[in-house]
């Protein structure tokens, strides 16, 4: 049984941020109760690859949810929405901030109906501030947050990373916050808003960065394959690849000179003999070691380390990461059962409990798959269901399919 068990989550948001926040509230046990447009549902079911029309990254992180496809530009549809928020405990949204208000689903409406209710808004810069009319992506983010600028190598094209790291760090950051205000309410009976801004999510990840800066002004430059701090701390070349080292502190340091590579003359090389001066030497000092990692395949420096206790690893592609025989005993990637994808492979669940479950039952759902179940709760019958069918302001699978 998961710990959310019995917990009503009422989820209007789409793409990414706000998707992956409730699918962690899912796989935790929450009811999810997606709502999305009648016409193309959540915009990310547009996005490919496809398989028999549907998209695999939807699926990717709506798995557990219910959806309903609700018009929220009618009377009619708004009277649902209201009726399922009247139920909820938490609500996620991440419209630009201003379009709530005009759909009528504001935190101001929804507390009026549920004093009780957590309500999440995600949006680019949040709901207050000079910024919080625009709207925000992961890559603005990025760009706007001085990430970008750390990215790459010294003085060429700002890199962005390889994923959307504001987009799902958004969605974590949003994910314990609500289940903070959850406590709070658990403990006073009130509910409260959420604001959470895509831009601002990631600006606690910069520690070290931030400890130079306002330490003495250090701005933060592109370190390529190297730490910025530590060394070696970074990506070595060896005979078949590449491989990572850690030598975070001097004992690592020590160890991996005494065990690794066989040079105990290095802890008395002046170059070297604080972390600080290995970083200021950090040019020769990998030349010097790859010297001796580029005889040997990337598994027999690997093994070493490891019997030395040096921090270390192999530089995966994601088919090999995902294959990995460490994600797979402790259930990272997991196969669910779709209608129509067929078998389907999906990221599990990075927490872990002693005495409770993370819950991967279900798929992601199609479009519209579980208005009449949902409606059929509130007390519609299956004639008013068609009814609203008819008029656009519901819809429910099956489908015919817009692609």
């Amino acid at each position: 049984m998961g710990p959310l068990k019995g917990v009503k989550v009422l989820d209007a948001s789409q793409i990414m941020a706000g998707p992956y926040c409730t699918m962690v509230l899912a796989d935790l046990g929450a009811e999810v109760i997606k709502i999305e447009k009648v016409n193309g549902g959540d915009d990310s079911r547009q996005m490919g690859p496809y398989v028999n029309g549907e998209s695999t990254c939807f699926f990717q992180i709506n798995r557990n949810k219910k959806s309903v496809a609700l018009n929220l530009k009618t009377e009619e549809g708004k009277k649902i929405f209201n009726e399922l928020a009247k139920e909820a405990d938490i609500m996620v949204e991440n419209y630009r901030p201003g379009v709530t208000k005009s759909l009528g689903i504001d935190y101001e409406s929804m507390n009026q109906l549920n004093e009780g209710m957590i309500y999440c808004s995600i949006s680019g810069f949040g709901q207050t501030g000079p910024y919080s009319h625009k709207g925000g992506f992961d890559l603005v983010a990025q760009g706007m947050t001085g990430l970008m600028s750390m990215t790459g190598l010294p003085g060429e094209r700002p890199l962005k990373s390889g994923v959307a790291v504001y987009d799902i760090g958004a969605g974590i950051t949003a994910a314990y916050a609500i289940l903070a205000a959850y406590i709070h309410k658990l403990k006073t009976g009130k509910g409260q808003q959420v604001d959470i801004s895509l831009a601002e999510c990631g600006l606690p990840w910069f520690t070290w960065e931030a400890a130079a800066y306002f330490a003495n002004g250090t701005i933060p430059e592109p370190s390529g394959w190297r730490h910025r701090v530590s060394a070696p701390y970074q990506a070595i070349q060896t005979k078949d690849s590449y491989m990572m080292v850690g030598c975070a502190n001097q004992r690592t340091w020590e160890r991996f000179c005494l065990d690794v590579l066989n040079k105990p003359e290095w802890l008395k090389d002046g170059r070297y003999i604080t972390n600080s001066l290995r970083h200021e030497n950090v040019e020769v000092l990998e030349r010097e070691i790859e010297e001796m990692t580029t005889k040997m395949d990337s598994s027999y420096w690997i093994n070493k380390c490891e019997q030395a206790g040096v921090p270390a690893g192999p530089i995966n592609n994601f088919a090999e990461a995902v294959s990995n025989e460490h994600y797979l005993e402790r259930e990272m990637i997991m196969e669910l059962e779709h209608s129509l994808l067929g078998k389907m492979k999906v990221i599990g669940s990075p927490t872990k409990f002693s005495e409770t479950k993370v819950n991967i039952e279900t798929p992601a759902p199609l479009l519209g798959e579980h208005t009449e179940e949902v409606l059929s709760k509130l007390g519609y019958s299956k004639d008013d269901i068609q009814t609203y069918r008819e008029k656009g302001i519901v819809d429910h699978y099956p489908q015919v399919s817009s692609r």
